[in-house]
């Protein structure tokens, strides 16, 4: 296999940069603390993993090739991007107190990060163009293409619960009721930019 530390590198630079993923996680971990926001960072974690599947099969390929199948991914992505900013642009302002609700909101998390990350062509793009380079095809491709996955999905819940930890500082603050607010529309009007960047990007 090609330069392991390398792809270490890409994947952690890659990990790090802004999106609709760590702005779920600061989201999460503001508004429900650290704990809260494991729920929405294991699902993307796992919405990681299938997108790197899917990117290794054929329909990867469909994808990668096809400009109506790269339309239709990209307005569906779109779309939940910017349901999630309008949904939290309008959510009132909320302590998060009880137990229970944040039990509740960490399977509905779950299933946020999971939909973010399978609704974004622009993931299975990356792993296409990223992976074959650091497979060595003549050897155990399985095996190798294993430990990618498995790396780049465990860069995802190690570097998002350090987001969230980060968060965490500046929670009592913006869990009052200014900082809610100002949590709210900034997250809701990111997710959206997002949504509209996604939905006039091009292959």
């Amino acid at each position: 296999m090609g330069s392991y530390l390398l792809f270490l590198i890409i994947a952690i630079a890659t990990v790090l940069s802004p999106g609709p993923g760590v702005i779920l996680t600061l989201t999460n971990a503001i508004r429900y603390g650290v704990s809260g926001a494991i729920g929405g960072i294991l699902g993307i974690a796992c919405g990681t993993f299938i997108v790197a599947g899917v990117s290794a099969t054929s329909l990867g390929i469909i994808l990668a090739t096809s400009s109506v199948a790269f339309s239709i991914m990209k307005f569906i992505g779109a779309g939940y991007l910017i349901y999630l900013g309008l949904k939290l642009w309008r959510s009132p302002v909320r302590k998060i107190d009880s137990t229970a609700d944040a039990v509740k909101s960490r399977k509905l998390q779950f299933f946020e990060g999971l939909t973010l990350q399978l609704t974004n062509p622009k993931a299975v793009f990356f792993f296409m163009s990223i992976f074959p380079q650091f497979v060595d095809y003549s050897a155990n491709f399985i095996g190798q293409f294993t430990l990618l996955v498995v790396t780049y999905s465990s860069l995802v819940v190690i570097i998002h619960v350090l987001y969230a930890l980060l968060a965490k500082s500046a929670r009592v603050w913006l869990c009052s009721d200014k900082g809610s607010r100002m949590v709210n529309r900034l997250g809701g009007g990111t997710f959206m930019c997002f949504g509209v960047g996604l939905a006039s990007a091009s292959k």
